[in-house]
């Protein structure tokens, strides 16, 4: 027998039960993506403000540079000889904006494995909501500390735990672990009366991933924590670059004391080649301009509600309050049928399946983009 066999057998059954992946070999072009000879509307893309696609704006950031100057590898870790002035820069920015301080990631997934291992001990307990994004999972894992899972949403379930906890003298310090706009159902954190929970119990601190967010909520696109007016109350502060602000890598806004600990701490910061300098400097020339797209996240937000209530008159199930909307299905099949023939049709949806989400509710990610037409959603909803 050979030593790949196992390995077979497990794609074969991950097959049986359509829930194989494989990569797709495709080109995007503009709001629509090519596979084959065949073009579709691109709705699985988290370029929520359509500004990957922009190619003013890359003409205009490529104008601002002196390639005599431009790096394109920090070839080194920020603690060795990779601070770069552009670091520097966008973390000021961030800071300015979010009035606390700032520190950047390669990336959100880097920062999710990375942040809690930092911050716990066995003194610490985490309490994540049962449906937290899988890199948060990873980083509970690797943490020394206990996690306990709440259920979804359930802030009274989350309010025992917090009593319990807060009267147990084995544990000095709690997180909560919430995301604010959840990656797969759509649905929101209340964030509002999370911090008033949080503020009930001193041993308590909030940690929040407001990935989905940033761009796209908030006066100036600074996420759910503006919109609700919550972010000096929210210790942990996380959100990434590579969705609507069309770059890459994450960041953390908090007290000045948490940055430095994790510059100390955090080992996937300290042992890690840092982000390409240009790369970063694109990610503040892009921030600045999302603080101003006022239209384009109102104009996100209608087109949100409008295909909220359009799949739930369809008869499907869709916890959506975002721009992120779920049609739950069912099976793994009935997932993958429903894409085809969606695709058929000129829409490209994707199939969420197990372990991403539970079994039994296999969907398709309807993922929407300010380059998306009314129009479009309308025909969309007609071949639902």
């Amino acid at each position: 027998m050979s030593l790949l066999d196992g390995y077979a057998e497990r794609l074969a059954q991950l097959k049986a039960q359509a829930n194989l992946r494989q990569f797709s070999s495709y080109q995007q072009q503009g709001r629509f993506i090519r596979i084959g000879d065949k073009s579709m509307l691109n709705l699985a893309s988290n370029d929520y403000l359509g500004l990957a696609t922009d190619l003013e704006l890359r003409t205009e950031f490529l104008d601002t540079l002196d390639l005599n100057q431009a790096r394109f590898s920090s070839s080194s870790s920020r603690l060795l000889t990779g601070n770069f002035e552009q670091y520097e820069q966008l973390e000021h920015s961030l800071s300015q904006a979010f009035g606390r301080a700032a520190l950047l990631f390669n990336s959100g997934y880097h920062m999710n494995i990375g942040i809690l291992p930092a911050l716990c001990d066995s003194k610490t307990i985490i309490l994540a909501d049962k449906l937290v994004h899988a890199s948060m999972m990873d980083g509970m894992r690797l943490a020394t500390a206990q996690y306990v899972r709440y259920r979804h949403n359930d802030l009274q379930h989350l309010q025992q735990l917090l009593q319990k906890y807060q009267q147990d003298e084995q544990f000095e310090r709690i997180i909560v672990v919430t995301e604010s706009i959840f990656s797969m159902d759509g649905d929101e954190t209340d964030l509002a009366a999370l911090v008033q929970l949080k503020q009930q119990f001193d041993k308590t601190m909030l940690y929040v991933d407001d990935a989905h967010a940033i761009g796209v909520r908030g006066a100036r696109g600074l996420g759910c924590a503006e919109q609700y007016g919550v972010i000096e109350q929210i210790d942990f502060l996380v959100g990434t670059f590579g969705k609507a602000l069309a770059s890459v890598g994450g960041y953390m806004i908090c007290d000045p004391i948490i940055r430095e600990y994790l510059i100390n701490k955090m080992r996937p910061l300290m042992f890690s080649t840092a982000l390409p300098p240009i790369s970063v400097a694109w990610t503040n020339f892009m921030f600045h301009k999302v603080l101003t797209m006022h239209a384009q996240r109102q104009h996100l937000a209608e087109m949100s509600q409008y295909m909220q209530q359009a799949v739930l008159a369809k008869g499907f199930v869709s916890p959506s309050s975002s721009h992120i909307i779920p049609i739950i299905v069912g099976e793994s099949q009935a997932a993958i049928a429903k894409v085809q023939q969606l695709q058929q049709q000129g829409f490209y949806a994707m199939p969420v399946r197990p372990p991403t989400v539970p079994q039994h509710s296999s969907r398709l990610r309807i993922c929407l983009t300010t380059l998306l037409r009314k129009t479009e959603l309308q025909q969309l909803v007609a071949c639902l």
